[in-house]
């Protein structure tokens, strides 16, 4: 039998544990605040680092900015045999040698809400789940909460999260503070509401974003930039087949349910 420590319990280390809680494996809960309130979803639940022990496989899902700290002292907790994975939506920033199995990780889920009351079982399912490098147990243990593990290096995975997380949350705040008119937001409907959602993201977070990948946010702003002066440019006629183009593509990444269904020959 697994024994599976998951410190942190905000959104990501909460739905982790709520969902392996289901499972016939033994959990460890370890949180400074929320420890009471993993109880009756943990084997044990704890505000002490070193219970984590004796752990098969550990899921560190604290704060961006805490996460190599707490890396470095489970180097004198657990065994070398452990899995050690983080969660952080930033990757290349924790490679390193460690006197552990890590295992760069990031669930590729969430919501705009934060903390472990927020948190629940099914929030991986159908999701995508980033890892490093290969491992049957690790992605044993991803499938079982339904989500589907894939390989991507340290360097190309922060890439694509500045195209595809960090940018649409700047867009998001840019957006939102773009409206000026009290008019305009009595007006404000469905569609500025979902397109300004990632504006509701942590400001502790957002800023670890900003600071770890600025390089690719810088990169992925201006290819930005380039498209809305490209389609700003297009005549009429031009910029009804560009947009419609871009509709069709964008009705393909998606299920019905919204869930992406691409797939690629990349492993």
């Amino acid at each position: 039998m697994l024994r599976i420590a998951v410190i942190g319990l905000g959104l990501i280390g909460g739905s982790i544990l709520k969902s392996l809680s289901e499972s016939d494996w033994e959990v460890v809960a370890i949180s400074k605040s929320s420890y009471d309130k993993a109880k009756s979803y943990a084997t044990l639940a704890s505000d002490i680092l070193e219970d984590a022990c004796g752990s098969d496989v550990v899921f560190v899902c604290s704060k961006m900015s805490e996460t190599k700290n707490i890396l470095k002292r489970l180097e004198n907790i657990v065994s070398p045999n452990c899995i050690v994975c983080d969660v952080c939506s930033l990757k290349g920033f924790l490679e390193g040698g460690y006197k552990f199995n890590y295992i760069g990780t990031h669930p590729m889920a969430g919501t705009e809400n934060s903390g472990f009351d927020s948190s629940f079982g099914t929030l991986f399912e159908g999701a995508k789940w980033v890892i490093t490098k290969h491992n049957s147990i690790l992605e044993e243990i991803i499938k079982f909460m339904g989500a589907t593990p894939v390989v991507v290096e340290p360097k190309i995975h922060d890439e694509a999260v500045a195209q595809i997380s960090h940018l649409p949350m700047l867009i998001s705040f840019a957006l939102f503070n773009s409206v000026k008119t009290d008019e305009a937001k009595l007006l404000a409907s469905s569609g500025f509401r979902d397109t300004t959602r990632l504006a509701l993201t942590n400001e502790d977070l957002a800023a670890d974003m900003l600071k770890l990948n600025k390089k690719n946010i810088e990169k992925s702003i201006n290819l930005f930039i380039e498209q809305l002066n490209y389609l700003k440019n297009l005549k009429d006629d031009e910029r009804i087949e560009v947009l419609k183009n871009i509709s069709e593509q964008r009705a393909k990444l998606y299920d019905k349910k919204g869930k992406n269904k691409f797939n690629s020959d990349k492993d």
